[in-house]
């Protein structure tokens, strides 16, 4: 995802207790598990803010595992939420699932920008959305959110684990996707486990850093840019 920050007042706490409350109760319906079958159909989501004001989601539908192309849609519309950190999902949730509502084939798994677990309360964007929408669902991000990790070896397809200090449980890993590049953190979402995650994220690199789902989420994101502007 590629999130806008906007300067501002601190939260309201009282808004900031919801938003605890809100992602408790939705951690307590996150399951983590294996795909019942081998995908036929992997989607790739992304989100940005064209303006302060404003969010565009995507959605890009691949075969698996020929990666072609099968359907791309978006969301363009206004954000309602103010920035809150730690809550970023819930500013761009409610676009983004009318973007998966655009959608006529329906994807076996979904690969956000963002991260599923590997999150202070374990509900980042990917967990978040898959609860909502009830889909099985993990997160590639670019950076860090939370967690130790050991820098995984410079060539591809080096992995090492993403834990929580405190209690040494693993949120996710760490993986080269190309030689010499800066690694990416892979975390399950809902109705995923560690393993498919990662094992997806590795079978969808095409000689890119980001694999093809997000890779060409974000290539159709600017280009639909274009046209809401």
């Amino acid at each position: 995802m590629a999130y806008f920050r906007p300067p501002g007042p601190p939260p309201d706490p009282a808004l900031v207790r919801s938003l605890t409350a809100q992602q408790q109760a939705m951690r307590q319906q996150v399951r983590a598990e294996p795909l019942a079958r081998e995908p036929r159909l992997v989607a790739g989501c992304d989100s940005s803010f064209p303006t302060p004001d404003t969010i565009l989601s995507v959605f890009v539908v691949l075969e698996f595992p020929s990666l072609a192309l099968v359907e791309k849609v978006y969301s363009h519309g206004p954000v309602a939420m103010p920035y809150v950190p730690g809550f970023l999902s819930f500013r761009e949730a409610p676009n983004v699932v009318q973007a998966f509502a655009r959608l006529t084939h329906r994807p076996d798994v979904v690969m956000v920008d963002g991260h599923g677990i590997a999150h202070p309360r374990r509900m980042g964007i990917a967990a978040h959305l898959g609860v909502l929408l009830d889909v099985p669902t993990f997160g590639v991000a670019k950076q860090k959110l939370t967690g130790t990790f050991a820098e995984p070896g410079p060539e591809r397809g080096s992995i090492t684990p993403l834990t929580d200090p405190k209690t040494g449980e693993l949120i996710g890993e760490v993986v080269r996707s190309k030689d010499r590049v800066l690694p990416l953190f892979v975390s399950p979402g809902h109705r995923c486990d560690q393993a498919t995650a990662t094992r997806l994220t590795l079978a969808c690199l095409r000689g890119y850093k980001l694999p093809e789902p997000t890779r060409l989420a974000d290539y159709w994101a600017e280009a639909f840019k274009k046209e809401v502007r």
